[in-house]
């Protein structure tokens, strides 16, 4: 699909070269109000995501640029556009940053379930159906917002202002245990660690038993689905590995009770990607209960059953380590009473 024909030629002011972003606000100030890129002759025929990942240098991937599209915040001659638009080249691109980077919005009075707090980090606990961070501006209601309330030091922390001081994050629909910092180094120093993977994480899973090896590797490259881009797909074929360039994913699962339809699995994914965890379940037909993104029974649960029940980290030299766990939720252990599954003890 092309853009609308018929909103004449741009004028740009002198001096300014056609391949550069202009920024409006301070001069390459990558937080000013929005981005204008005039499409070149090379962006011909291009899809319009991939030249708005290319405008921004490095400041958006394809999972943000696809929230850009989302919100309505990119434009052509003025006009939205959509993501499967076909560049033109000459036309002005207006890409509106705000919407890449909306800050969290302070919540003191917003209820934070704390499991560990130092001067340098905090475990919190967080509930199914709760956004990590926010995806809008003025957004509220995340654990971000939450977490910049009580803690107003983590606003500055991190890559990335909508997701202050979080090393991590989880799905909304998974609960459990998440990380963030509250200084700089400890930012610096877990990340890194993080990416190392050697911060331990335990998942508990709840899918269908029959079929299930009692214990198991899935190392099945993950990549981003651009048809579907609320899914990813666990890449099998050298087609799909050409196609969607995904990345390396690793998880290693144990069976720890089974009962009839279901077995309940313990989960661990140190580096985990998004939708890891889910994304490789289904691509062994083992979908987690109640997840309908990647097809699971939603007949009986109303939210893909996975909670982060332990996090660890050995810590270093200088800085003490930790190691954190959480019971159940409620709608995971109601769950399994009704299946008649005594609800296991946390063993790491």
């Amino acid at each position: 699909m092309r853009p609308p024909e018929g909103f004449g030629n741009i004028v740009m002011p002198p001096q300014t070269r056609l391949d550069e972003p202009r920024y409006q606000g301070k001069a390459g100030d990558m937080t000013a109000e929005q981005v204008e890129y005039v499409i070149q002759q090379e962006d011909a025929g291009e899809r319009l995501d991939v030249v708005v990942v290319r405008a921004l240098r490095g400041r958006a991937g394809r999972a943000r640029v696809r929230d850009l599209f989302e919100s309505r915040s990119v434009l052509v001659q003025g006009r939205e556009a959509t993501k499967g638009w076909r560049a033109r080249p000459g036309d002005v691109l207006t890409i509106r940053l705000a919407s890449i980077d909306p800050k969290a919005v302070p919540e003191p009075a917003a209820a934070l379930d704390i499991r560990l707090e130092r001067s340098d980090l905090v475990v919190v606990n967080k509930p199914a159906g709760q956004p990590s961070c926010p995806l809008r501006p003025k957004e509220i209601g995340t654990l971000a917002n939450a977490l910049v309330g009580r803690y107003p030091e983590m606003a500055d922390i991190g890559y990335d202002p909508r997701e202050p001081g979080l090393i991590h994050r989880l799905d909304t629909g998974t609960s459990g245990l998440l990380l963030a910092a509250r200084t700089p180094s400890a930012f610096d120093y877990l990340t890194r660690d993080l990416r190392a993977g050697k911060i331990e994480k335990h998942y508990l899973a709840i899918c269908e038993s029959d079929g299930m090896a009692d214990s198991g590797i899935i190392d099945i490259p993950i990549g981003i689905d651009p048809k579907h881009p609320k899914r990813v797909v666990a890449c099998l074929r050298a087609e799909e590995l050409r196609r969607y360039d995904p990345r390396p994913a690793r998880t290693k699962y144990s069976v720890k009770q089974r009962l009839g339809r279901w077995a309940l699995l313990m989960v661990q994914a140190p580096k985990a990607v998004r939708h890891q965890i889910r994304a490789h379940f289904a691509a062994i037909d083992h979908p987690l209960a109640g997840d309908a993104q990647y097809g699971g029974d939603t007949r009986i649960l109303k939210r893909h059953a996975l909670h982060a029940v332990s996090i660890a980290w050995n810590g270093r030299q200088d800085v003490q380590g930790f190691e954190v766990s959480c019971g159940m939720p409620e709608d995971l252990s109601a769950f399994l009473q009704d299946a008649s599954i005594p609800i296991p003890e946390h063993d790491s």
